[in-house]
């Protein structure tokens, strides 16, 4: 199954990616109070690490119109995932978080025919040989 209009398609899954990672970095921004509850306590570097990967899942949702911004937020599904380090429940959060990219992903695999390749560009002929109109 084929969009039938693959640009628009497109644009809609962008902004479905760049939801997810702006949640994502919200809740990245949770796991500093889980942490300063613990034995091991908060520290400068681990609350360095986690301002760090929520401003850049942040500033990643603002590419996600680009090329590689898809390719970009599928590789800081690892670092989300890996926040488990920290706090036991960050695992479940960014399990989470991982299967609901993983089904974008899947989405638009069948919806454009590849999870990161570019969008086809749209056949602008409704079939009789004129420029399809614009609505």
């Amino acid at each position: 199954m084929t969009a039938p209009d693959p640009a628009r398609a497109a644009r809609a899954l962008g902004g479905a990616a760049a939801g997810i990672l702006v949640m994502e970095g919200i809740a990245v921004l949770f796991v500093p109070r889980g942490i300063a509850q613990t034995e091991a306590g908060l520290g400068g570097g681990r609350l360095a690490v986690l301002l760090v990967l929520s401003l850049v899942l942040i500033l990643a949702s603002g590419i996600q119109r680009r090329e590689r911004g898809l390719l970009i937020g599928t590789v800081l599904q690892v670092p989300l995932l890996l926040t488990g380090l920290f706090t036991s429940a960050m695992w479940f959060v960014g399990g989470a978080f991982l299967l609901i990219w993983a089904y974008l992903l899947q989405v638009r695999k069948q919806l454009l025919g590849s999870p990161f390749g570019p969008v086809a560009a749209p056949d602008r002929a409704d079939g009789d040989g004129d420029p399809a109109a614009t609505p």
